[in-house]
């Protein structure tokens, strides 16, 4: 198997932050939901995937760097033979606290043989199985209102992740018992779920608040009146005060985040954007001839910065 820092690109000196972000450049390139069909792909990301469960655990990381494990997180096998019990001073012998004299007992033979084939008589520990690390994509919306999304495993399990509202991007979700099989009867390991948000067209997130420009138009924004807004829930109508201006930020209270758990509900902001389109014959006119009483220079304060 791969070695772990290869599999990731990383120095073996690295901080847990490049092992995580080198994880996660690689868990979006190779993720099998954006390389459908794609078998290569999908073997990669079930490497780097392994190597970041492993090199993501402090004390995996510690074990392998010193040789007690393998790239797989198997312990490695003794590397004692015969010789390791045979040779010494003549009459003495090698037994669980060192050096002794007489001749060998059936417990040293039995250790013996034991560290020679791999083999222990006593009872194994149980063994709690290993988390494993994985991605999922979701949409903007589903992340902030909630839903249920399915993620194909490197092993072709499925498994149905419910995404909790108000999810944000980077949030890691856990998978109780979905993880690796545990050994001598322990509990099965957890499945770790790291959630990539993507993008939205318009909104944008601020903790549990919502943000978005609203166009509106010039008649809209003088004389004011009912628009629709668009939320995470649906449109909903909002009042625009008469002589608004571009920049003017609205307020829509509880519209932002849904509330969950011990969060409550955050808000929608909705920045005014007045969008002319294309004047008509009666707005040039109407502008040739109109005469302000207090004329406006909207570009004082830039002259000002000078």
């Amino acid at each position: 198997m791969e070695d772990p820092y290869k599999a990731l690109g990383v120095a073996r000196d690295a901080s847990q932050d490049d092992i995580r972000l080198a994880y996660r450049n690689l868990a979006k390139q190779h993720h099998p939901d954006l390389n459908p069909g794609n078998a290569k792909a999908e073997e990669r990301f079930k490497t780097v995937s392994a190597a970041n469960e492993l090199l993501s655990d402090p004390v995996k990381r510690g074990k392998f760097d010193r040789g007690e494990i393998d790239a797989a997180g198997q312990e490695r096998a003794p590397q004692s033979s015969y010789r390791d019990y045979a040779e010494g001073e003549p009459g003495r012998r090698y037994g669980r606290s060192g050096p002794q004299s007489g001749g060998w007992s059936a417990e040293d033979i039995g250790d013996m043989f034991g560290s020679i084939f791999n083999t222990d008589p006593r009872p194994k520990a149980p063994v709690r199985g290993r988390d494993e690390h994985y991605s999922l994509t979701t949409d903007f919306l589903d992340a902030v209102n909630g839903a249920t999304k399915r993620l194909t495993l490197p092993d072709g399990r499925i498994l149905d992740v419910k995404i909790p509202p108000g999810t944000a991007d980077g949030q890691v979700l856990r998978l109780r018992g979905q993880g690796g099989g545990g050994g001598n009867g322990s509990p099965d390991g957890d499945a770790l779920i790291e959630i990539h948000v993507l993008a939205h067209g318009y909104f944008s997130r601020d903790g549990q608040d919502i943000r978005l420009d609203l166009p509106v138009t010039l008649s809209e924004a003088v004389l004011g009146g009912p628009v629709e807004v668009p939320t995470p829930g649906g449109p909903v109508r909002m009042r625009v005060p008469p002589h608004s201006d571009s920049g003017t930020e609205l307020r829509l209270r509880g519209r932002g985040v849904p509330a969950h758990g011990d969060r409550t509900a955050g808000n929608l902001y909705a920045t005014l954007r007045v969008a002319l389109g294309k004047p008509d014959a009666a707005l040039e006119e109407f502008l040739r001839n109109w005469k302000q009483e207090r004329p406006a220079d909207p570009r004082r304060a830039m002259e000002a910065g000078r």
